[in-house]
């Protein structure tokens, strides 16, 4: 998505509305710039989806979007290649010692399925049922 620059109106008649919105948009993803006028117009440029901002700004307070425009990214100029000067060869370092851990490398994660912490209700798999159509079951 290119950059964009949405110039949105917003009525804001108090200081602490006006924060909320400043920070509501701050944390919307792609966001690189935010300016707020005297008149309530908030500019906001970065890759971002208007409808979004305009979706969550509307929560706070009322909000109109008044124009919407691709930024193009400033020209670059060809730099003049200078010539390259010649570096002496450095010898090449001693090959560096391992290291030693002493604790184990290989960590058990905290946030891992435990089956010791399982009760009756607990269910791993939702979407699986017993059916008994004959003497023996079925797993669906």
């Amino acid at each position: 998505m290119p950059p964009m620059k949405a110039v949105l109106q917003l009525s804001v008649l108090e200081e602490r509305i006006r924060k909320k919105a400043f920070v509501t948009v701050s944390r919307c993803q792609g966001v690189a710039s935010i300016a707020f006028d005297k008149t309530g117009k908030m500019t906001v440029v970065g890759e971002i989806d208007v409808p979004v901002i305009v979706m969550k700004l509307r929560k706070l307070c009322n909000t109109e979007i008044v124009s919407v425009e691709v930024v193009k990214p400033p020209e670059k100029k060809p730099e003049e290649k200078k010539p390259e000067e010649k570096k002496p060869e450095a010898k090449p370092a001693a090959p560096a010692k391992p290291e030693i851990v002493a604790w184990p490398v290989q960590m058990s994660n905290p946030y891992q399925y435990n089956p010791a912490y399982a009760n009756y209700c607990y269910q791993p798999y939702g979407t699986s049922r017993v059916a008994v159509d004959e003497p023996g079951c079925v797993i669906m």
